[in-house]
């Protein structure tokens, strides 16, 4: 064993220890339902803000849009604009108004919200509710763990069954044992992690290339396309990759995982505080995450995969403790959102399937129990999922992203911003935006027009308001 594999086994251990030390905390405060799902509403600003943002940007921002730089250059600075809209979205349109409506309604997830603003008896909204988030989060999920396999095997070509059976494992445990309040505040050290890591790595990138000028006139010997505003693309092509880089915000507000945060916050305050660190979070990450792969083109010229460029760089560049902590980032960010949409699927069959669609009386530790085995087999599931088959992160994230994004977050902005919206309109919105996403992926539209989630998105809000005006006339 190397010295620099023993340093970062030490850390990851150390880290490890931690996580499960909170699960273990965590899970002796956890005594009812709106506990283990919702933390009892009692999140503040810094952990609500951290843990949403950690929770939906994983692997994909520390592997996947340093990959995305890499390949694409400068021109991958449009993808910024794309993030920060949805972060002003979720924070400034919908968290306040969410939080307070759940609260009134005693809503602990969103099939739970969507059913209780409609009064719907029929169960419809909350079994479509529960098949989409189970067909994207098995699909999101096995991306992270893959992620895992990716990152061990560019460093120590650790071998992708042990490294995503063992991490795997380790987000299983901690889950299981604290629920969404375990969740949260792992997802908040494992978000400071993340963004000190990715900022500290891009600096020192900058700084042995010789400083910002340095840098461009390194990157522009090695690939002068990298520091291209279009990225050698044709107008029309990098106006579609615009549309489609603009377009991820739109995903957003449709984040179970991410927008439940909101249903868990304390307060008003809670939610305006944490507005600003959100962003700022979300600033210092993706503008470090760029500037790491365009001066990757430097740094390693003609990488076969991008996306092994982040832990490569820390290898290279940083001190042997400096680089575990950092690689450690990579694991933080994976572990921030396997558990989130862990326990988010866990809630759905407990909850909404096993107490609201069988009717299921549960006292509160059968409940617990329920979910607890739930989070185990998903998680098992999601893993099998990775072992067979090593996808590009970035690729297969984008697409579980834009399911959640076009089924949910039409239907959720309307139902708080319009009293028009009828039951009607909110199931052809949710199916709408749905296979929309998996027409134009698979089809290939996605390549060759733009990104699904824009269609997908336009296509689900147009259903939601056409379905429930034909009702509303009708009556």
């Amino acid at each position: 064993m190397t010295e620099l594999t023993a340093v970062i086994g030490t850390v990851f251990i150390l880290y490890v220890l931690l996580m499960l030390g909170i699960g273990f905390v965590t899970s002796r405060s956890t005594r009812s339902p709106a506990d283990f799902f919702l933390a009892d509403r009692s999140l503040k600003a810094w952990v609500t803000a951290i843990s949403s943002t950690a929770s939906s940007e994983s692997a994909w921002a520390v592997l996947g849009t340093v990959g995305l730089a890499y390949k694409d250059g400068l021109s991958a600075l449009w993808f910024l604009p794309g993030c920060l809209l949805g972060y002003a979205i979720n924070w400034f349109l919908i968290a306040e108004k969410l939080r307070k409506h759940s609260q009134e309604e005693g809503a602990l997830t969103v099939p739970d919200y969507l059913e209780a603003h409609f009064k719907d008896t029929s169960n419809i909204l909350r079994v479509i509710s529960v098949a989409i988030i189970f067909a994207c989060m098995m699909a999101y999920v096995a991306a992270q763990f893959t992620a895992i396999g990716k990152t061990f095997d560019a460093i120590f070509g650790v071998p992708h069954f042990l490294s995503i059976s063992v991490g795997g494992a380790i987000v299983i445990l901690y889950t299981m044992m604290g629920g969404f309040r375990a969740v949260v505040w792992t997802d908040f050290i494992q978000g400071l992690i993340m963004v000190l890591g990715i900022a500290l790595l891009a600096s020192v990138a900058v700084w042995h290339l010789g400083g910002w000028g340095g840098m461009v006139e390194k990157v522009q010997q090695a690939s002068p396309d990298t520091l291209d505003w279009m990225g050698g693309k044709t107008t029309a092509a990098f106006f579609g990759s615009l549309v489609g880089l603009l377009g991820i915000g739109l995903g957003y507000p449709g984040q179970p995982h991410v927008i439940t945060r909101y249903m868990a916050a304390k307060d008003t305050k809670t939610i305006e505080v944490g507005a600003w660190i959100a962003i700022s979070w979300g600033l210092i990450i993706y503008i470090s995450a760029i500037v790491l792969g365009i001066a990757g083109n430097a740094l390693f010229p003609g990488l076969a995969d991008p996306e092994h460029l982040f832990p490569k760089a820390a290898e290279m560049l940083l001190p042997k403790v400096a680089t575990a902590v950092v690689l450690t980032g990579v694991l933080a960010a994976i572990m921030s959102t396997v558990s989130a949409q862990i326990i988010v699927a866990a809630s759905t069959v407990a909850h909404d399937v096993y107490t609201k669609i069988l009717r299921r009386t549960l006292s509160n530790e059968k409940i617990i129990r329920v979910s607890r085995i739930t989070i185990l087999l998903l998680g098992l599931g999601a893993m099998a999922v990775a072992l067979m088959e090593t996808r590009v992160i970035f690729w297969f994230v984008l697409f579980a992203w834009s399911g959640l994004g076009a089924s949910f977050g039409p239907v959720i902005l309307f139902t708080l911003y319009s009293k028009n919206v009828t039951i009607q309109g909110a199931v052809a919105g949710m199916l709408t935006g749905f296979f929309t996403t998996v027409v134009w992926k698979v089809s290939g539209l996605s390549d060759a027009v733009v990104y699904e989630l824009v269609p997908a998105f336009l296509f689900s809000s147009l259903a939601v308001w056409g379905v429930s005006k034909i009702g509303k006339n009708k009556r």
